[in-house]
């Protein structure tokens, strides 16, 4: 896109902070109103209530001239909740909804690793302990290849395998052996949809119009919007981009992050160059050795033709021995 095109401010526009940053995001999340209608527009159920949990969020300044990702201090952004769910047969239940943002692919052990803890984790509910079911909401910025859509819901589903056959029922059990996962892919986000309520919620994130070529921590929103909540969350993302404080923390972590890709993203790029050389070389090898294979098959198919030559030359021999005998 034509970074021109980003430093222009649409006069109808309204200047918001960048929710896909840590800072924002954690802000927006801390809101009790904003966090129900988070939870609820992307798991499509009635959030009755929320119960915010401690986060992981910690962006500091590498003492050292070639800092480790560990001295920087950049950390995943993840978020837990304990929220209580009103199904569509009107029953409430209670469940562990876990939120992670995540600005990198290489991410994915973390998330597993701190997916384990939590399936560790033992609740109280009305002072009696238990094990609760978990989701999970993972917030990208970054694409997965072959998936375009920009909101993802993987299910599970239960199926009887000797009758091949969906079962309805649902197991406790189960349920908190197994979870379903909520995928956000910010950078696919479009302002071609902004029919649904999902649709108006994405918007939000959506990674475009943003008011400088050198910075994405504000961008122009330009979509109208007649949703309460879309209206309240845009107010407190301006708040957040027109407050001193806020905007010194946001410049931080986009230090951060600029500072880990050009540290790592580079040696990423050259050992991912290095890794398809070696895989390029290998296939030269193997259609080299495929030649070699195909020669030989050749050579040994012309012997095969003259071992058949030769056998049938002893063979008219030895009948003309006979001839010579009898005679």
């Amino acid at each position: 896109m034509d970074t021109q095109k980003h430093s222009e401010v649409h006069p109808k526009a309204c200047i918001i902070a960048n929710p896909i940053y840590d800072t924002v995001f954690k802000k927006l999340m801390e809101n009790e109103r904003i966090a129900k209608f988070f939870l609820s527009t992307v798991l499509e159920q009635q959030v009755v209530s929320v119960d915010v949990r401690p986060q992981e969020f910690t962006y500091k300044k590498a003492q050292k001239p070639d800092p480790a990702p560990a001295d920087i201090g950049y950390s995943i952004f993840r978020i837990d909740f304990m929220a209580t769910i009103e199904t569509s047969q009107g029953e409430q239940k209670k469940v562990l909804i876990e939120v992670q943002k995540s600005h990198d692919e290489d991410d994915l052990m973390r998330f597993r690793s701190y997916l384990g803890e939590q399936y560790k984790k033992i609740d109280k509910v009305n002072g009696v302990e238990i094990v609760l079911p978990i989701t999970t909401i993972y917030v990208l910025g970054f694409n997965l290849a072959d998936i375009n859509s920009p909101c993802v819901r993987v299910e599970r589903v239960y199926v009887d395998m000797i009758n091949k056959e969906s079962i309805a029922a649902r197991a406790p059990f189960i349920e908190k052996l197994t979870h379903n996962s909520y995928v956000i892919q910010a950078k696919r986000i479009t302002d071609k949809r902004c029919s649904t309520r999902l649709d108006k919620l994405l918007s939000l994130f959506e990674q475009d119009h943003f008011v400088s070529a050198e910075s994405k921590i504000g961008k122009q929103y330009l979509r109208p919007s007649d949703d309460e909540e879309i209206q309240f969350i845009t107010s407190l993302l301006h708040e957040i981009i027109a407050d001193p404080k806020d905007r010194e923390e946001i410049e931080k972590e986009e230090e951060a992050m600029r500072i880990i890709d050009d540290l790592y993203g580079k040696k990423n790029r050259e050992q991912k160059q290095i890794i398809e050389e070696q895989a390029k070389a290998l296939e030269e090898k193997d259609k080299v050795l495929e030649e070699k294979d195909k020669v030989i098959e050749g050579q040994d198919k012309v012997i095969e033709g003259q071992d058949k030559v030769i056998e049938g030359q002893a063979k008219e021999i030895a009948e003309l021995k006979q001839l010579l005998k009898k005679s």
